[in-house]
Protein backbone atom coordinates (compact mmCIF):
# COMPACT_ATOMS: atom_id res chain seq x y z
CA UNK A 1 0.00 0.00 0.00
CA UNK A 2 1.78 3.50 -0.86
CA UNK A 3 1.85 6.67 1.30
CA UNK A 4 0.43 9.80 0.49
CA UNK A 5 2.98 12.53 2.02
CA UNK A 6 1.36 16.18 2.19
CA UNK A 7 2.88 18.57 4.15
CA UNK A 8 0.84 21.88 4.63
CA UNK A 9 1.33 25.46 5.98
CA UNK A 10 -0.91 24.94 9.16
CA UNK A 11 -3.33 27.61 7.44
CA UNK A 12 -4.08 24.44 4.61
CA UNK A 13 -4.79 22.14 6.97
CA UNK A 14 -8.42 20.85 6.59
CA UNK A 15 -9.99 20.04 10.26
CA UNK A 16 -10.41 16.32 10.07
CA UNK A 17 -6.75 16.41 8.98
CA UNK A 18 -5.44 18.75 12.45
CA UNK A 19 -8.23 16.26 14.54
CA UNK A 20 -6.24 12.96 12.62
CA UNK A 21 -2.71 14.95 13.83
CA UNK A 22 -3.51 15.78 17.36
CA UNK A 23 -5.18 12.89 17.95
CA UNK A 24 -1.87 10.56 16.50
CA UNK A 25 0.43 12.83 18.80
CA UNK A 26 -1.92 12.83 22.12
CA UNK A 27 -1.96 8.59 21.46
CA UNK A 28 1.95 8.11 21.51
CA UNK A 29 3.23 11.58 23.59
CA UNK A 30 0.60 11.56 26.49
CA UNK A 31 -1.33 7.87 26.95
CA UNK A 32 1.04 5.56 25.46
CA UNK A 33 4.48 7.48 26.90
CA UNK A 34 2.18 7.87 29.94
CA UNK A 35 3.29 11.19 30.15
CA UNK A 36 0.59 13.84 31.22
CA UNK A 37 1.38 17.24 29.63
CA UNK A 38 -0.13 20.13 27.80
CA UNK A 39 0.86 18.26 24.26
CA UNK A 40 -1.05 21.10 22.15
CA UNK A 41 1.41 23.66 23.23
CA UNK A 42 0.21 26.89 20.94
CA UNK A 43 3.02 26.35 18.19
CA UNK A 44 0.22 24.49 15.69
CA UNK A 45 -1.27 27.37 14.65
CA UNK A 46 1.76 29.90 14.83
CA UNK A 47 4.27 31.75 12.51
CA UNK A 48 4.77 29.64 9.50
CA UNK A 49 4.53 26.45 11.05
CA UNK A 50 4.11 23.37 8.44
CA UNK A 51 2.45 19.80 9.11
CA UNK A 52 3.91 16.82 7.28
CA UNK A 53 1.68 13.71 7.24
CA UNK A 54 1.91 10.18 5.73
CA UNK A 55 -1.79 9.25 5.27
CA UNK A 56 -2.63 5.30 4.07
CA UNK A 57 -5.52 3.86 3.29
CA UNK A 58 -7.48 7.12 5.17
CA UNK A 59 -5.17 6.75 8.28
CA UNK A 60 -2.46 8.98 9.21
CA UNK A 61 0.59 6.99 10.21
CA UNK A 62 3.53 9.03 10.61
CA UNK A 63 4.14 12.63 11.30
CA UNK A 64 6.05 15.28 12.12
CA UNK A 65 5.80 19.52 12.34
CA UNK A 66 8.25 21.96 11.17
CA UNK A 67 8.48 25.23 12.85
CA UNK A 68 9.52 28.03 11.21
CA UNK A 69 13.41 29.54 11.49
CA UNK A 70 12.26 33.29 12.45
CA UNK A 71 10.04 32.09 15.32
CA UNK A 72 12.23 29.84 16.42
CA UNK A 73 15.57 32.00 16.67
CA UNK A 74 17.45 30.82 13.16
CA UNK A 75 16.72 27.23 12.96
CA UNK A 76 14.20 25.23 11.50
CA UNK A 77 12.82 23.43 14.56
CA UNK A 78 11.66 19.52 13.64
CA UNK A 79 9.37 18.07 16.64
CA UNK A 80 6.07 16.13 17.11
CA UNK A 81 8.21 13.11 15.22
CA UNK A 82 5.31 10.29 15.56
CA UNK A 83 4.77 6.83 13.63
CA UNK A 84 1.36 5.27 14.49
CA UNK A 85 1.70 2.23 16.40
CA UNK A 86 -0.09 0.29 13.65
CA UNK A 87 2.32 1.27 11.18
CA UNK A 88 5.70 0.38 12.53
CA UNK A 89 8.43 -1.52 12.51
CA UNK A 90 8.27 -0.91 8.04
CA UNK A 91 11.02 1.89 8.03
CA UNK A 92 8.65 4.52 7.78
CA UNK A 93 10.29 6.98 10.88
CA UNK A 94 13.53 6.83 8.19
CA UNK A 95 10.93 8.05 5.25
CA UNK A 96 9.21 10.38 7.91
CA UNK A 97 12.94 12.10 8.36
CA UNK A 98 13.90 12.25 4.98
CA UNK A 99 10.87 14.11 3.82
CA UNK A 100 10.81 16.40 6.60
CA UNK A 101 14.64 17.26 6.32
CA UNK A 102 13.52 17.73 2.13
CA UNK A 103 10.80 20.49 2.97
CA UNK A 104 12.57 21.82 5.21
CA UNK A 105 15.18 22.64 2.53
CA UNK A 106 12.06 23.50 0.39
CA UNK A 107 10.94 25.92 2.91
CA UNK A 108 13.97 27.71 4.26
CA UNK A 109 16.64 26.65 2.03
CA UNK A 110 20.53 26.80 3.70
CA UNK A 111 18.99 26.85 7.37
CA UNK A 112 20.10 24.61 9.73
CA UNK A 113 17.73 22.16 11.67
CA UNK A 114 17.41 21.26 14.96
CA UNK A 115 15.68 18.76 17.15
CA UNK A 116 15.01 17.68 20.80
CA UNK A 117 15.35 14.19 20.37
CA UNK A 118 14.45 11.69 23.35
CA UNK A 119 18.23 10.42 24.46
CA UNK A 120 17.59 6.72 23.42
CA UNK A 121 17.29 8.05 19.83
CA UNK A 122 20.42 9.86 19.36
CA UNK A 123 21.81 7.03 17.06
CA UNK A 124 18.89 6.97 14.85
CA UNK A 125 18.82 10.70 13.82
CA UNK A 126 22.68 11.16 13.71
CA UNK A 127 21.83 8.52 10.77
CA UNK A 128 20.45 11.70 9.18
CA UNK A 129 23.00 13.88 10.17
CA UNK A 130 22.16 15.25 13.46
CA UNK A 131 25.19 16.03 15.72
CA UNK A 132 24.19 16.62 19.52
CA UNK A 133 24.17 20.02 20.27
CA UNK A 134 24.09 20.32 24.24
CA UNK A 135 23.81 18.72 27.32
CA UNK A 136 21.29 15.85 27.89
CA UNK A 137 17.93 17.47 29.91
CA UNK A 138 14.71 15.85 31.21
CA UNK A 139 11.46 16.83 29.75
CA UNK A 140 8.31 15.63 31.24
CA UNK A 141 10.30 12.98 33.15
CA UNK A 142 12.13 11.60 30.00
CA UNK A 143 15.47 12.07 29.01
CA UNK A 144 16.35 14.63 25.60
CA UNK A 145 19.25 15.32 23.87
CA UNK A 146 19.40 18.79 21.61
CA UNK A 147 20.57 18.06 18.49
CA UNK A 148 21.53 20.03 15.11
CA UNK A 149 22.14 19.28 11.59
CA UNK A 150 23.57 21.87 9.06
Amino acid sequence: MSIDWICKHHTDLGKQQLYALLTLRIEVFVVEQKCPYLEIDGQDLEGDTCHLMAWRDGELVAYLRLLDPESQGGDVVIGRVVIAPSARGEGLGHALMVQGLAQAEKHWPGVPVYLSAQAHLQAYYARHGFEVAGEAYLEDGIPHIGMRRG
